[in-house]
């Protein structure tokens, strides 16, 4: 599936969704509702991250899961070169090159996620597993704990 097929349930707003604070207000939805599709670089490899969007990413957690040196987060231009989309519209599939998919176990706590649709100005809903089967997503846990 890629975001072709998923036209008749993307939504666009004019004042964006860049974020996912903006996401939820232009929604109406609660923040952890949103997908998060973050760019990672594991040992320079790229590695996507799929979170909830009330929260962040463990980085150390990310490390041990993949057994990397080192991970980093993704600058622009290699989201772009390994997504095809800018920073703040990246989809959890459909990118440009096979990459890596971790999904964070939160994104199960609901029955509907929503998540950018290839631009900061559009999102679509969908069922968390669905979304994480169609991404090729291990289900991971490497949401950062506060104390």
């Amino acid at each position: 599936m890629g975001l072709g097929d998923l036209q008749t349930r993307i939504r666009r707003f004019p004042d964006g969704t860049r974020t996912a604070a903006e996401a939820a207000a232009a929604i109406g939805c609660e923040l952890d509702q949103i997908c998060k599709s973050l760019i990672f670089a594991a040992d320079g490899v790229p590695v996507l991250v799929l979170m909830d969007g009330a929260s962040r990413v463990d980085v150390e957690l990310v490390r041990r899961e993949l057994c990397a040196a080192k991970v980093t987060r993704a600058k622009a231009d290699l989201v772009r070169e390994t997504t095809g989309y800018a920073i703040g519209g990246v989809p959890p599939f459909g990118h440009r090159t096979r990459t890596r998919v971790l999904a964070d176990r939160s994104l199960l706590e609901h029955d509907t996620v929503w998540a950018a649709a290839g631009t900061p100005y559009a999102v679509f809903p969908m069922e968390p597993e669905a979304l994480i089967a169609h991404a090729g997503a291990a289900l991971v846990d490497v949401r950062e704990r506060t104390a």
